[in-house]
């Protein structure tokens, strides 16, 4: 589901998530309104900047929200340029990829997200479109996990996922040396304590290539058909 449209997006608003992660939100340079573009949540833009470096972010705003968002970590090369940009400054979209995540082929299903890292921008995108429409699906459940306390993103907004009837769950990998009193471990240590309470869910998989290999290997020991285990790209 590749679209080849080049286009200059304007930064409009940039904050402080996880360690050394910023949220960024973008308008495409003379759009009125709303951002105008189709994108299927969970799909994956490609950034460029000036300099012609580019890489891969995940939507992390749904496809209704008026401003387009993507969640960046300080790493190198593109990331590292695009962390430090301003606002007002401009970068190109050079295309969308990956196939994002087919929610309306699953309505009246319990939905269960499962994020590690800065996966919780795809997660994000698709749990804000499907909460929209939140009677469409089933019980909803949001399991998140970061290597430390600090690297949660979106914190101000998961209370609102909870009050939207989201059961969220949170753990972390490293917790040595921060206050922290919550589950530890990996995300996918989380499922054994969920799913027995669900009726046929579909899972969600956001994360890195070894984290999605892993979570899906546990989702099928237990009992998960390969079409109800979606990853976005």
């Amino acid at each position: 589901m590749g679209n080849g449209k080049t286009r200059s997006l304007i930064i409009t608003h940039r904050s402080e998530q996880g360690r050394d992660t910023r949220s960024f939100r973008m308008l495409p340079e003379g759009a009125t309104g709303a951002h105008g573009l189709s994108f299927a949540p969970g799909q994956v833009a490609v950034l460029q900047t000036n300099d012609g470096g580019s890489a891969y972010f995940a939507f992390a705003s749904a496809p209704e929200d008026e401003e387009l968002e993507f969640l960046i970590k300080r790493t190198n090369g593109a990331a590292q340029a695009i962390f430090d940009m301003q606002s007002g400054q401009a970068l190109t979209m050079a295309e969308i990829v990956g196939r994002g995540f087919t929610l309306d082929e699953h309505r009246g299903k319990d939905l269960v997200f499962i994020a590690m890292g800065t996966g919780i921008a795809p997660l994000r995108s698709a749990l804000r479109h499907v909460l929209r429409r939140a009677r469409d699906f089933g019980q909803i459940v949001v399991l998140y996990g970061v290597r430390t306390p600090a690297d949660f993103c979106y914190l101000d907004e998961t209370e609102g996922w909870q009050a939207a009837g989201v059961e969220l769950r949170q753990v972390v990998s490293r917790p040595d040396g921060h206050d922290w009193s919550g589950p530890t471990g990996y995300v996918q240590s989380l499922l054994d304590h969920i799913l027995p309470e669900l009726s046929a869910p579909v899972a969600l998989v956001c994360g890195s290539l070894e984290m999605i290999e892993q979570t899906r290997s546990r989702l099928q020991v237990m009992g998960f058909k390969p079409d109800a285990i979606l990853t976005n790209y």
